[in-house]
């Protein structure tokens, strides 16, 4: 089976396209179902390897009317999130860090349920299955509510902040639902670059935290343990905030990888993140093995 190349990654970026397919016939012959049945989320969050943590800030460059919409509603959005959080690059402090996050979060953590819940609507109402993307999206949503949990074990968010939230859930969440009734390209495109946004504000947070003087706030995040929370979900063990920093942003790398990834994907196709023809192959090889081994014995 032929594979297809990822709509808009560049030759420098690391786009998980090696799975990408053409139609939805599964190799062992059961359709889009056979990934629905064998999906398992990708939730390997705390097994990230050195070379994963050290995340490129790629960029997918708009290339139609639907991406520069995309592209220009996040710039909006991203001058909002500096105003209302009183973030700025040149003066970046602990308060300004955890005020940003613990918002930023909130809103992060809609994308994915609501993808969840229009998928799982539309497979109830087609008596379809969804091909293993509402589970994907689910443990999306899932992994942003797991940074919100460990960042507020870090500050308690005041009044205001958590007013805020309630409106800005509201209202982004209704608009979100709408626009991905009309247009899931548009939204993961969107989402893609929300997250690439997201992969710049964690890379200047680690380069603050990593070039404070000694002494200070952000100098005591280089050896102060990360969150209970935070150590068990991501298995640190003894991991500091600045390990945790680390990865929150490789968690946002992949977020950002799916969703423009899956602003490319058509009706029908199979899972481009599942692979199932791999997992049959390690099963085989496994089974091989074994008979090989018995029949030495």
């Amino acid at each position: 089976m032929g594979k297809a190349s990822v709509d808009n990654f560049g030759d420098d970026d690391k786009a998980p396209s090696e799975h990408f397919r053409e139609g939805s016939r599964h190799p062992l012959g059961l359709g889009s179902c056979g990934v629905e049945f064998l999906h398992t989320t990708r939730d390997h969050h705390g097994h990230y390897t050195n070379e994963e943590l050290e995340v490129n800030l790629t960029h997918v460059p708009p290339v139609d009317f639907r991406d520069r919409l995309a592209f220009n509603s996040v710039g909006l959005l991203r001058k909002w999130f500096d105003l209302f959080t009183g973030w700025n690059n040149e003066n970046i402090t602990v308060n300004n860090i955890l005020n940003r996050t613990i918002y930023l979060e909130t809103v992060a953590a809609v994308p994915g349920m609501v993808a969840a819940v229009v998928r799982h609507f539309r497979s109830l109402r087609t008596m379809k299955s969804d091909g293993g993307y509402m589970q994907m999206f689910l443990e999306e949503a899932n992994n942003e509510r797991m940074h919100l949990l460990t960042f507020v074990r870090m500050k308690d968010p005041h009044i205001f902040l958590r007013a805020a939230v309630v409106v800005g859930q509201v209202g982004f969440g209704a608009a979100f639902l709408t626009a991905y009734s009309i247009s899931p390209a548009f939204c993961h495109r969107f989402v893609g670059y929300i997250e690439e946004e997201a992969c710049s504000t964690y890379t200047k947070i680690i380069a603050a935290i990593e070039s404070a003087p000694e002494g200070s706030e952000l100098a005591a995040w280089r050896t102060e343990k990360a969150p209970k929370i935070a150590r068990a979900y991501w298995k640190l063990e003894n991991g500091t905030v600045l390990d945790l920093m680390y990865a929150v942003r490789a968690d946002e790398a992949e977020h950002r990888d799916v969703n423009h990834l899956m602003s490319g994907v058509k009706p029908g196709q199979i899972n481009p993140l599942y692979n199932p023809e791999e997992k049959l192959d390690i099963m085989l090889s496994k089974y091989v093995s074994d008979l090989m081994k018995r029949g030495k014995e």
